[in-house]
């Protein structure tokens, strides 16, 4: 009996020797980046872990995964999958601190994969693919909230709206801004600035001297653009009452933010809502008085609205600040000349009695007036977008009406270069 036990203590110790030979060949082999070389060894070793003690299948999961992801690049999809049950198991272990600083590397390795095999989705307009594979991403590790951001907006892109407002309400429950601090060096070797995933990690390579000049920044809300999003949503889903709710909720928490003012603004415009359009782009103006895309935009819907005074002043404003803005010169243009029409209804209706031909001189020359007053306005426009042939073409007619026959002749002329006759 006695000699039987020791036989199978024996047996026992054997398979133990054997498990950490072969892990310990395969992690030599990890260190050299001799992947397939570490996953024979680890294959070897799997059938032997039944009974092995816990901080050696810690370290056969670990690395496992590392040697199914390799370098990280052009990872086969099966691989990835192995990779990932291979951390999961690790996941449910208890690991100890130097255990899990591995585990934490290889996270990042993985989801680096996801990010350049959803980047590829995406160059190929498979954007449910892509945002299945960031998806996966936020999954793996929860804090990451980016990974569901951009699983979010490539399911817009698709047109996947249902699952994209799930996954944006997500974010909105949770905070999201996208607000996050970055940790940036640069390389004594080349000066190129290089960006760490955590500060530990960056100051270590500081301290290491392989790197110098540590900056810290922090990235750019993204919290207006989400919202926006949302709010895209809603109203393409017909649920025009959730969008203005959520806009609203927005304001009164940031009634500061400029980006929001804007897509309040473009909510209130996709929506037909005119006078609330105007109203929030004058809040919008008050925070940015110099920029003439804002005039123009009031220019816009003060015309939709029938205001075309207002909308001349806009048009005005934006040319004053930007002289060589090719649409409000044209849109300035295209007001003036609107009152042409009822001047020629006008015209038409007149009789033939001395009243009438009075009248009739007097709304040519009103005509000619309206003419000479849109000129300058589509000249300006012809050498800001030289390439715009309906403004050749109404300019050759205001010349041909105007009497202008030279300036006719030339618009003419460039009308047919252009058109190649």
């Amino acid at each position: 009996m006695n000699k039987y036990i020791v036989i199978v203590a024996l047996a026992l110790t054997t398979v133990a020797f054997g498990q950490k030979k072969e892990i310990k060949k395969a992690e030599k082999a990890l260190t050299g980046s001799n992947y397939s070389e570490a996953l024979e060894f680890l294959n070897q070793a799997e059938g032997l872990l039944a009974g092995a003690d816990a901080g050696l299948v810690n370290q056969f999961y670990l690395a496992k995964s590392e040697a199914l992801l390799g370098a990280g690049e052009d990872v086969a999809d099966n691989k990835l999958n192995m990779a990932i049950n291979a951390l999961k198991t690790a996941q449910g272990r208890t690991l100890n601190s130097e255990e899990q600083v591995r585990y934490d590397r290889i996270i990042g390795t993985v989801k680096g994969v996801f990010v350049s095999k959803a980047i590829e989705a995406q160059n190929t307009q498979n954007y449910q693919k892509a945002a299945q594979l960031l998806a996966d991403g936020y999954k793996l590790s929860a804090t990451d909230t980016s990974f569901l951001y951009y699983a979010a907006g490539n399911l817009v892109n698709g047109g996947f709206f249902d699952q994209a407002l799930v996954y944006y309400n997500q974010l909105l429950d949770m905070g999201y801004t996208g607000v996050r601090q970055e940790y940036y060096a640069s390389s004594k070797e080349n000066g190129e600035s290089v960006l760490f995933g955590s500060k530990e990690e960056r100051d270590a390579a500081v301290r290491f001297g392989l790197y110098v000049d540590s900056v810290d920044s922090t990235t750019a809300s993204v919290e207006s653009d989400l919202l926006q999003k949302v709010t895209l949503i809603y109203i393409n889903k017909g649920m025009d009452d959730e969008a203005v709710a959520l806009m609203k909720r927005a304001r009164a928490a940031n009634p500061e933010d400029t980006n929001l003012m804007r897509s309040e603004a473009d909510l209130a415009y996709k929506m037909g809502d005119m006078v609330k359009y105007s109203s929030v782009m004058q809040e919008v103006i008050q925070t940015d008085p110099n920029n003439p895309e804002l005039y123009y935009n009031l220019g816009v819907s003060a015309m939709q609205m029938g205001n075309n005074e207002d909308a001349k002043t806009y048009y005005g404003k934006a040319l004053e600040l930007e002289p060589e803005y090719a649409y409000a010169q044209i849109n300035m243009a295209s007001i003036i000349l609107q009152g042409e029409g009822a001047l020629v209804e006008e015209m038409n209706n007149l009789g033939t009695s001395r009243a009438d031909n009075l009248r009739y001189d007097a709304l040519k020359e009103e005509r000619r007036g309206m003419y000479r007053e849109a000129l300058p306005y589509l000249e300006a426009a012809s050498v800001t977008v030289p390439e715009n042939v309906e403004v050749l073409r109404t300019l050759m007619n205001l010349y041909s009406q105007l009497g202008m026959n030279t300036q006719y002749k030339a618009a003419k002329a460039k009308i047919e270069t252009m058109s190649g006759n």
